[in-house]
């Protein structure tokens, strides 16, 4: 039997708004929601139980900016927060958990600084530290995706999976916002290769067929944002992965 797939939502916060990018760019922005918390709120009526919710400001200014709507949300929901975007010192995972998130994403600081990432993960524990991995072109991709490192995937999986990693968002870069489906085969190399691992699929899901071979290739989690937004999978659809 495959574990269920747990869907999580995706609020991404520009000033304080719900907002969708396409492939990273703040130009290529739209506006969804002005109030996140009403959005968070409509997704945990829908019987989901995640939310990856990611602070685009944070990301841009290499530090937590949006800890109040994390706040807000965590305190006005039930919903299992975890938290991203430019998280780069002690003190914004600290603001991050006393905020209210359940576990923290970190892309950018695991590939830049890895001393400060595995720190993150000796004192909070596998547990609560998700390794971003965005990826393009086979190559971890930094800083908003505005960059692509030299890292090769396969090895920064396997080098932070040593140091403890238990979960990772992988997102493959090329696929993001454009609703033209995800990256399956990759997401299954990565499951061959490192069954352990609790693969959270993330970028381009567009249909239910899509979230139904990622339950198959025994991902753990697929992300969903401009999907719902766009109304391509309706929360009602959802429901079928959350009710057993």
């Amino acid at each position: 039997m495959t574990n269920r797939l747990t869907i999580i939502p995706a609020i991404d916060i520009i000033d304080g708004k719900c907002v969708r990018l396409t492939q990273g760019d703040y130009d290529q922005k739209k506006i969804y929601n002005e109030d996140p918390l009403e959005v968070a709120q409509q997704f945990e009526d829908a019987g989901l139980t995640r939310l990856h919710l990611v602070d685009l400001d944070g990301a841009k200014a290499s530090r937590i900016i949006n800890h109040k709507v994390l706040e807000k949300l965590a305190g006005r929901t039930g919903l299992l927060i975890d938290f991203g975007g430019g998280l780069k010192s002690d003190d914004d995972v600290r603001i991050a958990f006393e905020s209210g998130a359940r576990q923290i994403t970190g892309g950018t600081i695991a590939v830049k600084k890895p001393e400060v990432f595995e720190s993150w993960l000796r004192q909070y524990g596998g547990e609560r530290i998700i390794l971003g991995s965005d990826v393009k072109d086979g190559y971890v991709a930094v800083s908003g995706w505005q960059e692509k490192s030299q890292l090769e995937l396969f090895p920064f999986l396997e080098d932070y999976l040593q140091k403890g990693v238990q979960y990772t968002i992988c997102t493959d870069v090329s696929k993001d916002g454009l609703l033209a489906g995800s990256a399956v085969q990759l997401y299954r190399q990565i499951r061959e290769e490192f069954p352990e691992l609790k693969l959270i699929a993330s970028g381009g899901v567009t249909t239910m067929d899509e979230l139904e071979k990622l339950q198959e290739i025994g991902c753990y989690g697929a992300i969903i944002g401009k999907a719902i937004y766009e109304q391509k999978i309706s929360l009602k659809e959802l429901t079928s992965f959350v009710t057993h």
